[in-house]
């Protein structure tokens, strides 16, 4: 019996420990500093933008100004005045019925997401917090950013279960209560997934704490990001400089961002008084930068996933037999049996760069990639009208990864060792087939009617294909840029 209770209690703490394996920054410090960021290939965040960054105006004017910047989404915060002209209306709980239809129409009409509220807060009661989440619920808003003045967080995962609305428990300076991730970690451990953090790097840069330990400190629970760089870092009056050009290193923010898949948004908050009213040109100079180090810029990732970063098969279908098993968390795809095609059925592509990474399982995996398939697979006869990037390194040319099969041999060898993850980007122009792997071009043929290839189209499907059962491979990372 005795027995049964200590393995009852190891139990426990383990579930219990699963949330977050560590709990404080020395824990990560090591893992972080043996993080290679320049390796990633970060993905688009999309940009939101803080209206606190324009807090000298109205929330219409605001709106003038983010339109005019080009960004989609929207954090409001409370007390802003919704009009120029009218100091009576401001935005948060209590608006009436009317002005949270102006404010949506606004939003609707410039094609602005409003996807985020905060820094706000609310009395620990149930009543209280029901307007905010009321509020939230009417707007549409997806996350709340709260600094509460206590620690017991019954009341706020009570509203998140309620009403589906993420919190993200914001940071400011030290010595303010939350400057140290480590105390929001302690108040949010063991609740509600939907608690988190959201991490201010600017906040964070004064205090002398790492954005990227403290973004991996809470992995799996970050709920929104206040993006900023500073000119200093450990200064309590550093100031917000654009994004690049700073102490913060952005770059490595958002590939710690991409290694675990987040899937929310960033705030822009540029705080910087002596750019008030209208700091778009610094807000416009950090955009660039990171549009120029976001290696999927205006690509398209196909395989779908949702804002909890839940992926899904959702627009592919599958021809023949076997199958591909997705795990949701990772996105990774692997093949099981054979000989079938897993395509994407949700577009046809003309001219495209195909961007994805794959793994073999075995010494003599046998795969493909196969591009341009022009109708919806009823038979195997779709081989002969479509292109097939190899992924077989023990074959030889022009059966061998690398290769368009059966049609123009790779040219040299770039496959890494079975076992790790390889990465093709494939470009089809017109006519002309590019095949880079890891980095090495491999092919680069003017597409003809060769070997198993009868003809083709100008546009068609994509589709992986799942050989055999003893040829097992993966696949993640599928993104596809459409060309002009």
């Amino acid at each position: 019996m005795k027995f049964g209770i200590k393995v009852s209690s190891i139990i426990l703490l383990f579930v219990l420990g699963s949330v977050f394996a560590q709990t404080k920054l020395a824990d990560v410090k090591d893992e972080v500093a043996k993080t290679n960021y320049s390796e990633v290939k970060i993905k688009v965040i999309p940009a939101a933008v803080q209206c606190w960054t324009f807090r000298k105006l109205s929330f219409m004017e605001t709106l003038d100004k983010v339109k005019a910047l080009g960004v989609k989404y929207l954090e409001a915060y409370p007390g802003q005045k919704l009009l120029p002209d009218n100091d009576e209306k401001t935005m948060g709980p209590g608006m009436s019925e009317g002005d949270m239809q102006m404010v949506k129409d606004k939003l609707k009409e410039y094609g602005i997401t409003l996807r985020a509220f905060g820094v706000t807060n609310f009395e620990n009661n149930e009543a209280d917090a029901r307007k905010t989440f009321d509020f939230a619920k009417a707007m549409g808003i997806k996350v709340l950013m709260l600094e509460p003045s206590y620690d017991d967080y019954t009341i706020i995962e009570k509203m998140v279960k309620e009403y589906n609305i993420k919190v993200g428990i914001h940071n400011h300076p030290t010595p303010s209560k939350y400057w140290n991730p480590e105390t929001v970690m302690k108040n949010v451990e063991g609740l509600d997934e939907r608690i988190g953090i959201c991490g201010d790097t600017g906040h964070w840069a004064r205090s002398g704490i790492k954005a990227t330990e403290a973004l991996r400190l809470f992995k799996g629970r970050i709920s929104n990001i206040h993006l900023k760089d500073l000119d200093q870092f450990g200064v309590k009056e550093a100031e917000d400089v654009p994004f690049g050009s700073g102490k913060v290193n952005i770059h490595d923010v958002l590939a710690e961002l991409t290694l675990q898949n987040y899937r929310g948004t960033f705030s822009v908050e540029h705080e910087r008084d002596d750019e008030q009213p209208d700091p778009s040109a610094s807000i416009a100079k950090g955009l660039e930068y990171i549009k120029g180090i976001t290696y999927y810029e205006g690509f398209d990732e196909i395989l779908g996933c949702d804002d909890n970063g839940n992926y899904n098969k959702h627009g592919w279908n599958h021809y023949g037999p076997g199958y591909f098993e997705l795990d949701q968390k990772s996105g990774v795809l692997t093949s099981d049996g054979g000989m079938g095609l897993f395509w994407y059925s949700a577009e046809k592509y003309d001219n495209f760069i195909l961007d994805l990474e794959y793994k073999c399982l075995a010494p003599r995996t046998n795969s493909g990639i196969f591009l341009r398939v022009p109708e919806m697979p009823y038979s195997n006869d779709y081989i002969y009208h479509s292109f097939e990037i190899q992924i077989d390194d023990a074959s030889q040319p022009p059966h061998k990864t690398g290769s368009v099969y059966d049609a123009e041999p790779v040219k040299k060898d770039a496959m890494k060792p079975t076992g790790e993850w390889n990465h093709y980007r494939i470009t089809f122009n017109r006519d002309n087939i590019k095949v880079e792997l890891n980095g090495e071009l491999v092919n680069d043929w003017n597409a003809e009617p060769r070997g198993k290839i009868k003809d083709f189209s100008s546009s068609g499907y994509i589709g992986l294909q799942n050989h055999d059962s003893h040829a097992k491979v993966c696949f993640k990372n599928i993104f596809v840029k459409s060309l002009d």
